[in-house]
This record gives structure tokens, sequence and C-alpha cells, in this order.
């Protein structure tokens, strides 16, 4: 009778897979932004706007009114309101389009897609930056060499700055609202409920109420945030105070909220 001696099985090592880096993370998430027809023309859209708003300063504006800062004005308004759409949208299309059970599988770690999703938002926030001035510095050009006026550059570097500051705070308060509503539409919704709606309302009571009115910087974000888009002063200390303190009121806090809710929640 013979033995067969035992094969001797060999101690498995555990192995682990390196983390997917933040950066390809993000850039998946820059790419996602564009597969869509629909993200892909309200990008887009930006660079439309632009040229239009452009084209209607030269058209329509006083000659004496052909300066950088008009352009870059006109150019705000649009870009202002395309901007924290692309956010929301970027946040709560892995639910509306029930894409998140696929993201949050392939990345488990849910803040790390936030992360991305909040990097890439910013980055295309600079891009279109870059790109209004682009445009408004080409319709200065060509503004003044139409009515042959006098070719001015009112715009300093720290109100360039600020001029970003202010276009990346309002793609926040849009990306806080689609973290913390998690629906497009809802999101949407609320978002032009808290930036023409709540305004309003504070505006109509700072002026029937003078301890509103004392009281509106540090409440109302949108009033607070408009020095960041005014070209012909610094801001003082106490206009960054409002800014912070309705900052922390309106977009932190919620964000935090909101953050909460992504990381526990069930995703179907």
């Amino acid at each position: 009778m013979s033995i067969i001696a035992p094969i001797p099985v060999r101690a498995l090592r555990a192995t682990t897979g390196s983390p997917i880096p933040l950066t390809r993370i993000t850039g998946v998430e820059l790419r996602k932004m564009f597969d869509t027809r629909s993200g892909f023309w309200l990008i887009a859209s930006i660079a439309i706007t632009s040229l239009l708003a452009a084209g209607g300063v030269i058209l329509w504006a006083p000659d004496g009114d052909l300066t950088y800062s008009t352009f870059a004005t006109a150019i705000r308004f649009p870009v202002v309101i395309i901007l924290p759409l692309i956010a929301i949208l970027a946040v709560t299309s892995e639910w509306s389009q029930r894409t998140g059970l696929t993201t949050f599988t392939l990345v488990p770690h849910r803040s790390r897609i936030i992360t991305a999703k909040a990097a890439s938002s910013v980055a295309i926030a600079i891009a279109a930056m870059v790109l209004a001035f682009a445009v408004g510095a080409v319709g200065n050009l060509l503004g003044a060499a139409i009515t042959g006026s006098a070719l001015v550059w009112d715009v300093t570097l720290t109100q360039c700055l600020y001029y970003v500051l202010g276009m990346v705070l309002s793609l926040l308060i849009g990306f806080m609202l689609g973290v913390l509503i998690r629906s497009s539409t809802g999101a949407i919704v609320a978002y032009f409920i808290l930036t023409f709606l709540v305004p309003t309302v504070f505006g109509l009571l700072a002026e029937s109420q003078q301890w509103f009115s004392d009281l509106q910087p540090w409440v109302d974000i949108q009033f607070a945030q408009a020095g960041l888009f005014v070209f012909d002063q610094p801001l003082t200390g106490a206009e960054w105070a409002h800014i912070t303190v309705t900052g922390v009121t309106w977009l932190l806090v919620p964000l935090l909220v909101g953050l909460r809710l992504v990381m526990r929640s069930e995703v179907k």
C-alpha cells in the first residue's frame, strides 16, 4: 500500500491593488461633462453667449462706454448663470441618469468622486474665465477700431482675480445644491430661487425696513458677493467679512450637510 505524500500548499500572499490616482478620476469626470450632447452644448454656450454679449456691447453701447470693464461686465451675466448649471449636472447626473451604481462600484470611496467632480467643475470655471477675458479683450480692440474711440484697459490684475473668485463661488453654490438635493430638476429650481427670488425678497425688505437694510450684507449672499464684480474700487475689510459670513451660511454649512448625505445615502 503506497502512501501519497500531501502536496504542500503555498501560503497565499494578500495582494492589494494601488488606488486610482485622483488626477485620473478628475480627468474622467471632466470628460464625462463633454460626453453627452446636452453637456457639450451647455459648456459650448459659454463661448457662444460670450461672443453674443461682446457683439451686443459693440453694437449698442455708447462710444464712451466701450471699455474693457464694460465688456467684462456684459459677458459676466450669461456666464455666471451657466457655470452653476454645469456644476449641478456634474453631480446630479449620477442619480438622475442612474450611473451612480457604476461610478461608486468602480471607485468605492465616494469622497474621491465628489472631490474629482469639484475639481473638474472649478477647472471648467477657470477655463471659462480665461475665455471670457480673451473675448472681452478682442471685443475691446474691435470696438475701438470700429468706432475710432480711445482704447481703454480699466481692469487691474487684482480686479480680475476678484472676478474669478466671484465666478468660482457662484459655481460652488450650484455644486452645493447638486450635492445637497441630488436631483437635476430640484437643484436647478433651487438655484434660480436662491439666485433671483431670495435676493429680490431681501432687497424689497431692505427698502422697507431699516433694521434689515443694515443686516442684509450679512445674510444676502448675492448682495455680499456683488462687490467682487465691481471694477472701480477694492473691497474693504467689512465687505470681506460679509462674503465670509454669507459664504459659511449659504455655502459651507449646506455643503457639509450634503456631503454627509452623499456618504451615507443608498444609491439606487
